[in-house]
């Protein structure tokens, strides 16, 4: 078995330089479960690097409440050095630590050439491309109140079929190998009428594009109460 989708820091924890000692801890923990080869994949957001590239990307948003709270958000966030980040995870597998290079890579549309040729910058082994939100709408972000409060407001079937669209732009872009919790917009779980059409928009942009798509258990932790993606989705997959 693979973890190819490990973060180093929690949300909200300040980063802090990676070391090969606190990968080679995740290492040890994931030997206990059967897993063979990790993969660190960050989000780029948490880098500095990214944070030049990209920041005040929420200034159109017009609503201001959301807009602020995307900008702390970033702001908490942006602070790691990639560059120290790769060194780290090349020490590891100078180490032998079967270690795999990786980022997470959210989606900006209208950005993803610059966001491209940033991360052809580095060594890589493996890029996931999510979609954590729509605009600057964290809708995955149930513990930030201004977030959470949106889907109050929203029809959930535009949720989805907005959702769909944006993953299947990304992947249309190239920049990414993998799709990562592919259905994530159930996660507050507000599931529409009639899921099958979103289902199938998800299954064939990942076909379209040429890419992967992860096996994830993080939404057991959510009121979502279902792995990614839904069975019904992972036999579209398949098939």
């Amino acid at each position: 078995m693979l973890d190819y989708h490990l973060h180093l820091w929690p949300h909200g924890q300040a980063d802090q330089e990676p070391t090969v000692a606190q990968v080679a801890a995740y290492w040890e923990r994931a030997q206990t479960v059967g897993v063979v080869e990790i993969a660190l994949t960050e989000h780029l957001f948490r880098f500095a690097q990214a944070d030049r590239l990209l920041r005040g990307f929420w200034e159109l948003e017009p609503d201001p409440a959301l807009r602020a709270s995307m900008a702390r958000y970033w702001d908490e966030h942006a602070r790691a050095d990639l560059e120290a980040y790769v060194a780290c995870a090349l020490a590891c597998r100078a180490e032998g630590l079967p270690v795999v290079l990786g980022l997470e890579v959210d989606y900006y549309p209208g950005r993803m050439d610059e966001v491209a040729e940033l991360l052809a910058g580095y060594p890589f082994d493996v890029l996931l491309g999510s979609v954590h939100w729509l605009g600057v709408w964290r809708f995955d972000d149930l513990d930030d109140p201004v977030s959470a409060a949106v889907w109050e407001e929203v029809k959930v079937d535009e949720v989805w079929a907005r959702y769909a669209e944006a993953v299947a732009e990304l992947a249309a872009t190239g920049t990414c190998d993998v799709l990562a919790h592919l259905d994530l917009v159930k996660v507050a779980a507000r599931r529409p009428a009639a899921p099958e059409v979103h289902w199938d928009r998800l299954a064939e942009a990942a076909a379209a594009g040429g890419v992967a798509v992860e096996v994830s258990s993080a939404g057991w932790r959510k009121p979502a109460a279902e792995a990614y993606p839904a069975p019904p989705l992972l036999g579209r997959l398949l098939r």
